[in-house]
């Protein structure tokens, strides 16, 4: 009986899958929770309803803890977004969640994949650094903070092929 209760209250493992117009609103909480400016539910149902975009979220039994979302062209892509709920972060979850998009990325085509990282932000740049991305270059007060400063970018590239 008490392990029939154990087995309940536990979570089962963590699972990447492609996100649908149903979780906009779960994404664009997330997003808000993890970014100054956050993305809203219309522009999640936007992108996840455009062809050259792939957003994949990350599920906890009902529960999506993560998504990335990155738009495609030709044999390039964009890393708009990753985040990972604050409460599961550390668990080495944000690694699975970015390889396993890349994986898919490269499975449509893609052959060099980019994105951008505030140059202070050491966690993201741990996560990408530990992915195969190198630095490519780098836009003076590209981010805004909420209190008006400005903070640079290191634009980041990773080749697939």
């Amino acid at each position: 009986m008490m392990n029939w209760i154990a087995r309940l209250w536990r979570k089962s493992a963590p699972v990447v899958e492609p996100a649908t117009p149903r979780d906009a609103a779960a994404l664009a909480q997330l997003h808000g929770a993890s970014f100054h400016r956050g993305w809203g539910e219309g522009e999640f149902e936007a992108m996840l309803r455009e062809q050259n975009t792939l957003v994949h979220r990350l599920r906890q039994d009902r529960k999506v803890i993560g998504f990335a979302a990155s738009r495609m062209a030709a044999d390039e892509a964009e890393i708009l977004s990753i985040a990972v709920a604050a409460s599961e972060r550390g668990r080495g979850l944000s690694r699975n969640l970015l390889l396993t998009h890349l994986g898919h990325l490269a499975g449509r085509g893609v052959k060099t994949v980019f994105l951008e990282v505030e140059e202070n932000n050491q966690p993201a740049r741990r996560l990408y650094d530990r992915a195969g991305f190198a630095v490519a270059g780098r836009r003076e007060r590209y981010y805004r903070q909420a209190g008006g400063e400005e903070l640079n970018a290191l634009i980041m590239r990773r080749d697939l092929s």
